[in-house]
């Protein structure tokens, strides 16, 4: 007996292609298929963009699955999954299309598959309106990794708007979903078993660490040490240890950036593995605009999720959401509640149900199920 298919509004709330993606996540995990109408109905050029046509190629190796209107800026589509498996695929996005942004619906799913899977993934690591890969690798997946092992590994860098960066990824699930029956039974032994995630508290600032990168062409001009030089100056009143490492590449486009992290424990001095606490911001480079300024500008973002005085930054939280709408009595405490992660609230309960209580007052987010 098939089940019955999802309508989701692709126009709701910020009505951008992660509507799409975290569908695309949950429908494999859950094995629901799902029909989307006003895809990226608010953006310039609506419908479905190159990046999304990979994720549905990459999820179509994954798991089989079967589609209907997966053409370059189509406004609709249906989606059908099949049975999750893990295993070794390559995917090139062409151009600079986001590598964070096309992990966001193979990611899930392969975390939960039957064996351990590979992804080589071509595209770009660092643009904007998305995480760069050094913020998904030190920020986000610290946060994954007591419910699947993920190893993540840049291996080129790929600017705006030629791409051609490389990310390879080793994930080796510790639950896997092909030993239940059915969704349900998997969700279950998770809600009992799996760990929670509860980030309410900031704690103590123990260190702060960064990247900061440039393209080979750049290093002449040191674009990198003055970006971090920059970053080091407006952090320096946090009395703790700070290190940046500089990076060159060799890189099809020329381009810069710099992601900071900070690092927090409940207990002085200890860092909690288990259940860390970090803080990322990052700024790109771009043509006109001084290296010292984008150094600066990354610190002032992090300085204002430090001062937030909250546990998560507000672009962990939607990325955080999905997975903890899978376990039970997890909560976080942002710095803000954006309507992007409000968007990804409503995706995510269009399959799962009414999965989560929204504290707009003290920025918390509970998972109720």
């Amino acid at each position: 007996m098939s089940s019955p298919t999802i309508h989701i509004d692709g126009g709701h709330g910020e009505a951008g292609g992660s509507i799409c993606r975290v569908a695309l996540a949950l429908s494999t995990l859950t094995q629901q298929p799902f029909e989307i109408t006003n895809i990226r109905k608010n953006r310039p050029q609506s419908g479905l963009k190159h990046q999304h046509l990979f994720c549905i190629k990459a999820l179509e190796k994954l798991c089989n699955a079967k589609t209907e209107g997966a053409s370059l800026g189509s406004t609709a589509l249906k989606y059908s999954p099949g049975k999750i498996e893990g295993k070794t695929i390559d995917i090139d996005i062409q151009t600079a299309g986001s590598i964070s942004l096309f992990l966001q619906a193979i990611l899930l799913p392969s975390m939960f598959a039957d064996k351990p899977a590979k992804l080589n993934i071509t595209g770009g690591t660092d643009g904007k309106w998305s995480a760069p890969i050094d913020y998904f690798t030190n920020v986000f997946l610290p946060q994954l990794q007591k419910y699947s092992n993920i190893g993540c590994k840049l291996i080129k860098r790929g600017y705006y708007p030629k791409g051609n960066g490389k990310v390879q990824l080793k994930i080796n699930p510790i639950y896997k979903i092909t030993d239940f029956t059915s969704f349900n039974e998997f969700s279950s032994h998770l809600k009992q078993n799996a760990p929670k995630i509860n980030l309410t508290e900031q704690g103590s600032l123990i260190q702060i660490k960064g990247i900061s990168h440039a393209s080979l062409s750049l290093q002449d001009a040191n674009v990198a040490e003055r970006q971090a030089k920059a970053a080091e100056i407006s952090l320096s009143n946090y009395k703790c240890p700070i290190t940046i490492q500089m990076q060159y590449s060799e890189t099809l486009s020329t381009g810069s950036g710099i992601t900071l992290w900070a690092i927090f424990s409940k207990q002085k001095d200890e860092i909690d593995i288990k259940n860390p606490i970090r803080l990322g911001a990052d700024a790109l480079g771009e043509k006109g605009k001084k290296a010292e300024i984008v150094g600066k500008e990354a610190a002032q973002k992090l300085a204002a999720e430090i001062e937030s005085k909250a546990p998560v930054d507000m672009h962990l939280a939607d990325q955080i959401i999905p997975i903890m709408a899978l376990i039970s009595n997890s909560k976080i405490r942002t710095s803000r509640i954006t309507n992007h992660t409000k968007t990804n609230v409503y995706t995510i309960e269009s399959f799962l149900g009414e999965v989560f209580s929204i504290d707009e007052s003290e920025n918390i987010i509970s998972a109720i199920n």
